[in-house]
């Protein structure tokens, strides 16, 4: 939070502030934004034709979502770290192979939250070590089945929609 931020809301996830008017935009109006620390998505490959996604159960919609694991940055934790730590706890699944494919802002006019996604490949199962009250069920569909999931709007999630949506491109070597 920089000095000409001012606080309104702290919670264990994230901090909501408001920042002066900018001199660049010309309503000249105060903002309110959320500061998060940031966040990894992980596309994990079971094998060549079939992808771990997940049915959570989220709070703020009210309904479960078919998504990609995913998991908030711990402090100083290297986003790769992160990766592989959410991974495991989500879908008890462990990877040979992490690679990193793109970072992107999931909701910039509100939220600095920048996602890294990552690929994971090699994977073995293990147990899940999911947090309390979490709702989570892994779902192991075949690749074309979670590009026609997005293609009906089965899938919701927006970072599960541009992380399948990327990765086709690269499978397909058109990127």
């Amino acid at each position: 939070m920089s000095d000409h931020e001012k606080h309104l809301l702290s919670t264990p996830r994230f901090n909501v502030v408001e920042l002066p008017a900018d001199p660049e935009n010309p309503t000249g109006r105060k903002r309110q934004v959320i500061r998060h620390p940031g966040a990894v998505a992980i596309l994990p490959m079971v094998d060549d034709n079939h992808i771990c996604l997940i049915r959570n159960y989220r709070v703020s919609v009210g309904q479960d979502l078919l998504e990609l694991p995913a998991g908030t940055l711990e402090p100083n934790e290297p986003h790769a770290i992160t990766a592989k730590r959410e991974l495991m706890e989500e879908t008890g699944y462990r990877a040979k192979k992490l690679e990193h494919l793109h970072s992107f802002y999931l909701s910039p006019g509100i939220l600095d939250e920048n996602m890294h996604l990552y690929l994971a490949t090699g994977l073995t199962e293990g147990e899940t070590a999911r947090e309390e009250g979490e709702l989570i069920t892994n779902h192991v569909v075949s690749w074309d089945t979670a590009l026609q999931l997005v293609q009906e709007r089965q899938i919701f999630d927006a970072k599960s929609i541009s992380g399948i949506l990327m990765y086709d491109q690269i499978r397909r070597g058109t990127t």
